[in-house]
């Protein structure tokens, strides 16, 4: 199922890139200033500097999309889940630009868990966010979790107290 395109959230999203790239936000259709790959290529480098390491500034539409296929392995790279980052289609044949955006909110909420990074952000702050449902084994792993902790504040708790019961004495 196809989602429909957000405006607002294009404009957001744009908005948001040229904040980190420290560029004016250019004039044109969210999807052509996308489309070849080279603002992505240099988002991704401000985040993560070195994740691209050839940008094709001009070339056939082959070379275009190897833009977009590196910044989406240096996105990937960069913490976004696979299954979030968009398909090259989806952006360069303009298949499914809502995708596109998805993918780019991905990326801004990744940001912050990268204490390094102190630019703008996008989208809600992850602190905010609905907790997503746990699966049963990180539930039992977090439940695992908590019982040691619980058994070490107990040992813990008891020591102190006897450390100071023994100082009282004295």
């Amino acid at each position: 199922m196809r989602l429909p395109r957000n405006k607002e959230q294009e404009q957001e999203v744009l908005n948001w890139i040229f904040a980190v790239l420290g560029e004016k936000v250019p004039a044109g259709q969210y999807e052509d200033i996308l489309k070849d790959g080279i603002v992505l290529c240099k988002l991704i480098n401000k985040l993560a500097p070195g994740s691209v390491k050839k940008i094709q500034e001009r070339g056939t539409n082959f070379q275009l999309m190897e833009n977009i296929q590196r910044y989406q392995a240096a996105a990937k790279k960069y913490g976004v889940p696979e299954e979030e980052i968009f398909q090259t289609a989806d952006l360069f044949e303009r298949r499914n630009i809502p995708q596109v955006t998805l993918s780019l909110y991905a990326l801004g909420r990744i940001t912050q868990k990268h204490p390094e990074y102190t630019g703008p952000s996008l989208g809600p702050k992850m602190a905010e966010k609905n907790e997503r449902e746990f699966t049963e084994e990180q539930l039992r792993a977090h439940e695992g979790q908590l019982n040691l902790q619980m058994g070490y504040n107990k040992g813990a708790s008891q020591a102190g107290h006897g450390g100071f019961g023994n100082t009282r004495h004295m």
